[in-house]
């Protein structure tokens, strides 16, 4: 379900947030899904359980699970994160089509090239 990569730079707990976040996106871990305990997923992951514990806390933060005591996490709803995300990612894009426009990218060219990922029509490029 989850792999490091130690040759990441990144810490630990911040890839396993972003792997957590991942499956949720995509939708292999549901709305109300259990989480895996944070003892059991720091064997599975052979890491420190304070790691997945700070992790844990991150996407409950973010919104992307929640606890019930003595029951353990659970993924939340996407409307509580989806917004979020949504938002974030339209920032992301603001910032690379300033950056497309002072290269001299055409407007057509990112016309075509948001037309064809949206559309789900992604070649390998």
């Amino acid at each position: 379900m989850i792999q490091i990569d130690y040759q990441d730079k990144r810490p630990i707990y911040e890839q396993v947030i972003e792997k957590i976040q991942n499956l949720i996106i995509i939708g292999v871990l549901t709305e109300n899904d259990k989480m895996p305990s944070v003892r059991s997923l720091a064997i599975d992951l052979s890491i420190n359980p304070n790691t997945i514990q700070k992790a844990y806390q991150e996407l409950e933060r973010l919104g992307f699970i929640y606890t019930v005591k003595g029951r353990g996490g659970f993924v939340a709803s996407q409307s509580s994160w989806k917004k979020d995300i949504s938002d974030e990612n339209l920032n992301n894009l603001k910032d690379v089509l300033i950056e497309l426009d002072k290269l001299g990218v055409s407007k057509s060219k990112v016309h075509d090239m948001v037309d064809k990922y949206m559309k789900g029509n992604v070649e390998n490029d």
